[in-house]
């Protein structure tokens, strides 16, 4: 057995994403936990998930990150342990763990990973900024850049980050991702159609119609729970429906990014402008992403086709790759 395994963090609101050095591999798992009567343990990862939204009363299936950030310690610790269990990571002293952390943290927030960092004393913990590596994963030279903007659009949160010569000058963490327009997918289907359905249909829509670019009319059959009856119905949802309703949210983003334009010195818009505005995470892979940003902030728009591993693929160069050790701390 050996004294130590290095494995890389990334904990998403949606799934955890981990890499594992010696095997070389990445693997992902629903970041969630199924609970039975507040102090069971019953599942974790995608088994929490398999049950999701069919639970019984006494069990509680949450996710224990929420908008980006750690929302439950003890939970984060049991997800991670389990999960690095389940990948033979046994060791004599330990493992060493490189953690991904958002750019934009209040000290309060910061202090949740410090608390995973302590849980285990055998464990080394290291924290790399999720900003950098998902620079490193775009393949950005981040000491030569003299100005970069990278906007991740993941499952609760979006976080807009400009970087110049190896430094997040600034940073903000968005409360808008792919879980907010499932929600507003399930409300808008309530309202118009007197039909409650569940977020699992309702990603299940926004991943078959939802179109960003006008054109597209298609439609999907769901079954959900009559909100008047309570009996279950079927109704046919169209893809403008789903569309009117994500436009909104990801106009609010497009909104963002120009107030960040604005915000920045004009040497380094200058630089952002020419690069264009690289865009990362799971959410940006809704059709008609990259010409919905383009049409609203006028900028050139570069889509990385690594979508929601493109943070894991950069940690994994940051470990692997000594020059880039001077961002692990």
């Amino acid at each position: 057995m050996p004294l130590h395994k290095a494995f890389g963090v990334d904990l998403g609101s949606s799934s955890v994403k981990i890499y594992a050095q010696e095997q070389d591999t990445i693997i992902t798992e629903k970041n969630m936990i199924a609970i039975r009567d507040q102090d069971q343990v019953l599942a974790v990862g995608n088994k929490a998930y398999e049950i999701f939204e069919k639970n019984p009363s006494n069990v509680s299936v949450i996710s224990p990150v929420l908008c980006g950030k750690i929302a439950d310690i003890n939970c984060t610790e049991m997800v991670l342990k389990a999960l690095l269990e389940n990948i033979n990571a046994g060791t004599l002293l330990g493992h060493i763990l490189y953690l991904t952390i958002p750019s934009d943290l209040s000290e309060i927030d910061r202090s949740a990973y410090y608390t995973i960092e302590n849980s285990n004393r055998k464990n080394k913990v290291y924290m790399v900024d999720k900003t950098i590596a998902d620079a490193v994963g775009l393949g950005i030279p981040i000491l030569h850049t003299k100005g970069t903007m990278i906007v991740d659009i993941g499952a609760q949160s979006t976080e807009i980050s400009v970087i110049e010569l190896g430094k997040v000058v600034v940073s903000k963490l968005l409360e808008i991702g792919g879980n907010q327009l499932d929600d507003g997918i399930v409300s808008t289907v309530r309202k118009q159609y007197n039909l409650h359905i569940g977020t699992r249909t309702a990603c299940r829509l926004k991943l078959s119609l939802a179109y960003l670019k006008d054109g597209n009319l298609e439609a999907r059959k769901v079954v959900g729970v009559d909100s008047l009856s309570g009996l279950p119905r079927e109704e046919i949802i169209p893809s403008d429906v789903v569309h009117e309703t994500i436009t909104g949210p990801i106009r609010t983003i497009c909104e963002e990014i120009l107030f960040f334009l604005e915000r920045i010195p004009p040497q380094i818009r200058k630089s952002v402008e020419d690069q264009g505005i690289f865009v990362t995470g799971g959410t940006s892979r809704i059709p008609g992403m990259e010409w919905f940003l383009k049409q609203e902030t006028g900028q050139k728009i570069r889509m990385s086709d690594l979508y929601e591993l493109c943070t894991i693929c950069g940690l994994k160069e940051v470990m692997k790759d000594r020059s880039l050790k001077k961002w692990v701390r």
